[in-house]
């Protein structure tokens, strides 16, 4: 399970073998081997005895911001596995076997886009349905596009165009799902932080808790989170965690989208910000973190083998960093 801190003034601490959460006179205790992450979005106080619990039983202690992005974590000291993985990342850019990596991840979450209009287009009967018929055969065209892309070039030199057949798949995408949710809540294209109306603040927050699991397992697999293939190197950037990040982030649209579908969304889980910015309150969060652990736990048919969606994650870390050591690079 993961432990979510989501109300201000909670004192997290260590009772026995259990997490301890305190508020006024209200006490709750979690055995600490049933849980998996700690999650902290709002003011709380932690104490160093349940700091160490978590790293003895290895839970990372994730501190979010407003937006659903990691803040920081706590996390043991150890690296997973051996460095001959991260030396080789660094020569991903300039060899073609970083491109094919690439290639099958951005093809990876086209294709969860196509896989999630074809269940929106099962149960219409309408003009609609055409439409989302049609934008997947638009995405299919850039994924044709991508896999045409020559196999002996690196990533530094067609860069742009991966970006630019990403981006055209992911605006005729984004495009669909606001003709598909209730009138009141339709949006034009994607917005960061802030959001610029409620469906991008929903997807903003979701994607941000996306971002500390992905790099909690390139963490476990051997993988650096710092030493991207796609995005570039930055200042504190952790780029293969935003190139990686692409391929989930399907799992989040439909959470959403169900949300909206499902009439679950009220005008009061928001707090407007600055003009016309949007962010998730307490019960926003609550909403979101609730419907997204619950999904995790779905098994799906993945590669061969029925996994929880929460283990994919870490599967595919797992297989890529494998991938990486076997390659003469």
């Amino acid at each position: 399970m993961k432990l979510v801190i989501n109300s201000p003034g909670v004192y997290l601490c260590k009772r026995g073998d259990c997490f301890q959460l305190q508020k006024d006179d209200l006490k709750q205790e979690y055995s600490a081997k049933k849980v998996e992450q700690i999650l902290i979005t709002t003011r709380a106080a932690l104490s160093t005895d349940a700091i160490e619990l978590a790293i003895e039983n290895n839970i990372d202690i994730i501190f979010l911001k407003s937006t659903g992005q990691p803040l920081g974590r706590v996390w043991h000291s150890k690296l997973g596995s051996i460095s001959t993985i991260r030396r080789k990342q660094l020569f991903l850019q300039e060899h073609p076997f970083g491109l094919m990596l690439v290639k099958e991840w951005i093809v990876q979450k086209l294709e969860n886009q196509i896989e999630h209009l074809n269940k929106l287009a099962i149960n219409r009967r309408d003009n609609r349905r055409e439409t989302i018929k049609e934008g997947i055969e638009k995405i299919k065209v850039q994924i044709n596009n991508i896999k045409g892309l020559k196999a002996k070039e690196t990533v530094d030199e067609v860069r742009d165009s991966l970006q630019g057949y990403e981006g055209s798949s992911g605006r005729v995408y984004f495009e669909i799902l606001s003709q598909l949710i209730p009138e009141k809540y339709k949006f034009n294209g994607r917005s960061r932080n802030p959001a610029r109306d409620e469906f991008n603040c929903l997807l903003n927050y979701g994607y941000g808790i996306l971002y500390s699991n992905v790099e909690k397992a390139c963490i476990l697999a051997g993988l650096d989170p710092y030493i991207g293939i796609m995005h570039t190197d930055n200042y504190n950037k952790k780029a293969l965690v935003f190139d990686l990040v692409e391929m989930y982030r399907g799992y989040i649209d439909e959470i959403v989208f169900k949300l909206f579908t499902t009439k679950k969304i009220k005008k009061d889980i928001f707090d407007e910000v600055g003009e016309g910015g949007y962010y998730l309150n307490q019960e926003g969060k609550k909403l979101l973190i609730t419907e997204y652990n619950k999904e995790m736990e779905r098994k799906i048919r993945y590669k061969g083998r029925n996994i929880e969606l929460q283990n994919i994650v870490q599967y595919d870390c797992h297989s890529i960093a494998n991938q990486i050591l076997k390659e003469d690079l």
